[in-house]
């Protein structure tokens, strides 16, 4: 028995035109018994218009994993129920090391997205996901006093990063993963999506056994790896098809909740 579904927004739960099917919006309102859980990259700030559509926005005891596993919050009043922050040291040596390549950078703080060197592909791909404030110059003291949640290097060029990765070497220093097929990410050490998983499920006192994760790519693969049933979507990125459980037969566009539900879930009701 399944208790608690997450997923990932992104190229998973959302289809290309950023959102939710018509198809899955019925299947969540209807699996009454199993909490849906949106688990992104992304800050909860700019996941709130998804709350809405599936019906979760500002709910008692319905909950959301957000930025790569560091924050945890109850959707009714966005309460934060859990977060691991990176050090302002830790963001300052990631913006300096950016610098040295052909990367837009994003600064996460809790209630706002920082961005530098932002390209006009960018803007675009951000625009209705992720309100952003564009800055200029070298100097980043100005978020020193605020949570800051992750760093990330923004090309849309995948292999690109893939190699910025490779040559970096700060998985030993850093939770690193690769997302959207345009993204490097860095979390603090530990924190990633499994961890706001198990930290969720221990709190909801849900074994982690009876949990499903959904997602698409490398940022997805520690809660793939962590529920009790790891699930891919068709369009998964190759760095996470082989640790998954199961792939669907639906892409992104293809409504793969309902998939999903029709698979492991209604068969248990």
């Amino acid at each position: 028995m399944y208790r608690l579904i997450a997923t990932d927004l992104d190229e998973t739960l959302l289809t290309t035109d950023k959102h939710v099917s018509q198809a899955d919006i019925q299947t969540i309102n209807k699996m009454e018994d199993v909490k849906f859980v949106l688990a992104t990259g992304r800050g909860f700030f700019s996941i709130q218009n998804t709350l809405k559509e599936v019906g979760l926005y500002d709910k008692e005891n319905e909950y959301c994993i957000s930025y790569n596993g560091a924050v945890i919050t109850e959707n009714k009043d966005n309460r934060i129920i859990h977060m691991e922050p990176l050090d302002y040291s830790d963001a300052l040596k990631l913006f300096d090391i950016g610098q040295k390549y052909d990367v837009c950078i994003h600064l996460y703080t809790l209630d706002n997205c920082y961005a530098y060197r932002i390209f006009e592909n960018e803007r675009q791909y951000l625009n209705n996901r992720i309100k952003v404030t564009e800055f200029e110059g070298q100097d980043i003291s100005f978020i020193k006093d605020d949570v800051i949640l992750k760093v990330l290097y923004c090309n849309s060029d995948i292999d690109y990063l893939r190699k910025i990765k490779e040559e970096l070497e700060l998985d030993d220093v850093y939770d690193v993963s690769l997302s959207a097929n345009r993204y490097l990410e860095f979390n603090r050490k530990g924190v990633n999506k499994g961890l706001g998983l198990r930290k969720l499920a221990e709190y909801l006192n849900i074994p982690i056994e009876e949990t499903i994760a959904v997602g698409d790519s490398l940022n997805d693969l520690a809660m793939v790896k962590e529920a009790g049933l790891g699930i891919g979507v068709k369009n998964s990125t190759i760095e996470i098809i082989d640790d998954c459980d199961i792939i669907l037969d639906s892409t992104n566009n293809e409504s793969p909740i309902s998939e999903i539900y029709e698979r492991y879930i209604k068969k248990e009701n």
